[in-house]
């Protein structure tokens, strides 16, 4: 960098300053009767110009003020450290290079008091500002050389890029992106509204309400290289669902190094359970780690390279197809996981209390660890729809859309195939527990498991029977178990906790179940024709609520009819995560949107976009949209994700 000499009286010494120090701001008219202890800077200039800079302190109006002249505001303002929050880069001040004397050993302000502990950038460009007089310095500055080292600020540029997400990592549970949202991906800096923590007593939603990073337009390399003004904003949007990707996929890494090292590796949390049941708790999450750590090194590979990313598509597409392949073992695990969970929480209070310590460690952020588990579900479920994002932003003559659309297509494959894997292992499973609990006795059996089977939903409801005799005729209740499958319904009797006597079956085509309007009673009327035996059989039900009734009414109508929606219907966006705990209920990862077809006592039925499952889910774990743009795109998405998932 080029630096200025003076030419005043300084003893064959000279004083080297940055240039990029001094603003045009500064006043550039010399006054006359300027002592001859003054720096003289117009050496720097060309020999020709005739105008010699002079800094502010030199003024006519700083002579009138005296040494106490302030700098010029506006140069003060800027040359402050941004204030940033959530960053992914850290923006390091620029050092002065000197053998012998640093600024820290500088305190005052030309004999104020005013302290000048701030960061280097402040320091140096007031000393240069402020310190005119060669008499008022320290006596080492008369005589050394400052430099600008240009090697030293490209390698703090380069350290402040690497470590700028690192130095303080968000935890994936408490992220949301912005490519989640079919019409979001702002250009604008703001960040997302927080919402507070959700109550106490829903212990099965998992708490999720933290913002989420920076964008890509706020790194300061960006801002730095002017890419803002050169890119078109349609490239900018690109950039950002990118880049969200990339950031996303350090916070899910981050998150899971703390399941791995403070659960799974938990010497203490391990000698509470058997060797079986802690693996069916962590499964091969390890390797799931390694995976995301294979796949984050490629992203931040080619962010590297230069801050607008050309395309990523082909990293996701070769990952995807070729080393994703863990995700289907863990998702399909699922089932073993839950329940190992669910009764070890119940029954084992070694391995509770252990659990709530680590839970409430400053490492574990105080986070559940059934938030941890689920991670990679919910990373694998929402790559698809930061990948349809990407597609969205590109312009569809590019080959970086087709690209994306490739990459779209590999991983929705595998996401189909996560889903299928675990509802194959929890179908089998529990057709087979079924059919041992069940005794047909005098009605005629058949085979219950069948890998076309699965159990839709099931409970106790009460039925209505006469008694009839000579002088009166009467009403009795009698208790009926009922298993609602996706191609039967059989009526049993409650022998035990676990086991069941069948009375009935028939197929859901000959079944009909609806709602019979009474004032005071939750009547259910339903008819079997032909049932086991070859007649008609009717029967009038007693629910326990009227949402009860209402599941019951929907579980066997979502069987017979087909997934035809309206696109009238409203739409939901889940803000927590929520965990079914029947068969009819509906798992959500927050940010997925629901269609939902019904409400009842504070419950919804509605069916997820991504992959139309339906179920039932708690209100108050989704919010109404009421944007008509944001239901119109999200209808278009849902038609595009089925379509590459082929749902």
């Amino acid at each position: 960098m080029s630096n200025r000499k003076s030419d005043g009286s300084m003893g064959g010494q000279s004083l080297l300053l940055p240039e990029s120090y001094f603003s045009s701001a500064l006043q550039l008219d010399q006054p006359p009767g300027r002592s001859a202890s003054s720096i003289d800077l117009s050496s720097a200039n060309s020999p020709n110009d005739e105008r010699r800079p002079v800094l502010s302190t030199q003024s006519v109006a700083a002579r009138k003020m005296g040494t106490r002249q302030l700098i010029p505001k506006n140069l003060a303002v800027t040359s402050r450290p941004k204030i940033r929050h959530h960053t992914t880069v850290v923006t390091l001040p620029v050092p002065l290079q000197s053998t012998d004397i640093s600024w820290e050993d500088y305190d005052s302000d030309a004999g104020d008091g005013f302290s000048m502990r701030r960061n280097r950038r402040n320091k140096s460009y007031r000393a240069a500002v402020t310190s005119l007089n060669i008499e008022d310095l320290p006596s080492e500055l008369q005589t050394e050389t400052l430099t600008l080292v240009s090697e030293e600020k490209a390698a703090n540029q380069k350290q402040a890029h690497k470590s700028g997400r690192k130095a303080n990592p968000r935890f994936y549970q408490e992220i949301r992106e912005r490519g989640l949202n079919a019409n979001n991906l702002s250009t604008e800096d703001d960040e997302f509204t927080t919402t507070g923590p959700p109550e106490e007593d829903q212990g099965i939603v998992v708490k999720n309400y933290r913002a989420a990073y920076m964008t890509w337009s706020q790194l300061q390399q960006v801002k730095d290289l002017g890419i803002l003004e050169i890119i078109s904003p349609e490239e900018r949007k690109r950039q950002e669902a990118i880049f969200e990707i990339i950031t996303s996929e350090f916070s899910y890494q981050h998150s899971l190094s703390i399941l791995v090292r403070h659960f799974k590796d938990s010497a203490d949390l391990k000698k509470t359970m058997t060797t079986t049941e802690h693996h069916h708790l962590f499964s091969n999450i390890s390797v799931i780690q390694e995976v995301s750590k294979w796949f984050f090194e490629d992203l931040e590979k080619r962010h590297q390279k230069y801050p607008v990313i050309q395309d990523i598509s082909d990293i996701v597409q070769n990952h995807a197809a070729h080393h994703f392949e863990p995700y289907i073992v863990y998702c399909s695990n699922e089932t073993f996981q839950q329940r190992t969970l669910q009764k070890l929480l119940s029954s084992n209070n070694a391995f509770r209390e252990t659990l709530k310590q680590i839970e409430g460690s400053e490492e574990c952020g105080g986070l559940p660890m059934i938030s941890f588990l689920i991670l990679p579900m919910q990373r694998v479920t929402r790559l698809p729809l930061l990948l349809d994002t990407i597609c969205q932003k590109t312009p569809k003559e590019k080959a970086e859309y087709f690209a994306a659309r490739w990459a779209l297509k590999a991983i929705s494959k595998l996401v189909k195939n996560c889903n299928d894997g675990a509802r194959r292992m929890e179908r089998t499973e529990q057709m087979y527990t079924i059919q041992k609990q069940m005794e047909f006795g005098k009605i005629k059996p058949f085979p219950l498991v069948s890998s076309s089977r699965w159990l839709k939903k099931s409970g106790e409801l009460s039925a209505y029977t006469d008694d009839l005799s000579i002088f009166r005729k009467a009403f009795s209740y009698k208790s009926y178990y009922l298993f609602l499958f996706n191609d039967v319904l059989i009526v049993t009797k409650k022998k035990s906790e676990e086991s069941y006597v069948v009375l009935d079956y028939a197929t859901v085509e000959k079944v009909e179940m609806e709602e019979e309007m009474t004032d005071s009673k939750l009547n259910l009327k339903l008819q079997m024709n032909p049932n086991s035996e070859g007649r008609c059989e009717q029967m009038i039900l007693v629910a326990e609520s009227k949402l009860d009734r209402a599941r019951w009414v929907t579980a066997l109508s979502d069987v017979k009819q087909g997934n035809s929606i309206d696109d009238d219907l409203p739409q939901y966006e889940a803000t927590k995560a929520y965990m079914p705990k029947a068969p009819d209920e509906l798992s959500l990862q927050q940010a997925e949107v629901v269609i939902v077809l019904q409400e009842v006592d504070g419950w919804c039925h509605g069916e997820r976009m991504r992959d139309g499952e339906r179920g039932w889910f708690p209100a108050n774990c989704a919010t109404q949209i009421t944007n008509r743009t944001a239901m119109e795109n999200n209808i278009q998405r849902m038609e595009r994700l089925r379509k590459e998932t082929d749902v």
